[in-house]
């Protein structure tokens, strides 16, 4: 039997609590399409992409919030090309409220140029947008631990 080669991942599936409310964030935030979406009583699904490709997939059916002390997903991380645009990203954030982990762009430990915006979506999602260069010389705001660890 092979191992696949050239594996990457697909895409991540949320269970949301309420879909309209995480629908208009995670488009708002990322600017993606919404490809299908289920709108049966029982069945509150949408499925989000950018250029015909699904990225993330959102499932109406959980109550509470996410719980960081539970195993599971740890955070959910996206890359872009530059600082810049990880920077316009927090304003938008910014301009809908939302809480930040770190306070601006951090690097993702001491001496790391890459580095980004750590936040929570409604349901308490941790996210990461970083760019792979840029976010030096500001300090890291853990010491001895990656950023994107949400210590």
């Amino acid at each position: 039997m092979s191992k696949a080669k050239n594996l990457q991942t697909g895409h991540v599936g949320l269970n949301v609590t309420d879909l309209d409310r995480s629908l208009a964030f995670y488009r708002e935030v990322f600017d993606f399409d919404v490809m299908a979406e289920g709108k049966e009583d029982d069945r509150l699904w949408a499925f989000l992409g950018r250029d015909n490709r699904l990225l993330v997939t959102l499932w109406q059916q959980s109550e509470g919030s996410f719980a960081a002390d539970r195993p599971g997903l740890h955070h959910l991380s996206f890359q872009v090309d530059t600082v810049e645009e990880v920077r316009a990203t927090e304003e938008v954030l910014r301009g809908l409220g939302t809480e930040f982990s770190y306070d601006g762009v951090v690097p993702h430990g001491e001496n790391a140029s890459s580095g980004g915006i750590f936040f929570a979506d409604p349901d308490g999602t941790r996210l990461e947008i970083y760019a792979p260069t840029g976010a030096d010389p500001a300090d890291a705001p853990t010491t001895g631990a990656p950023t994107c660890g949400f210590f």
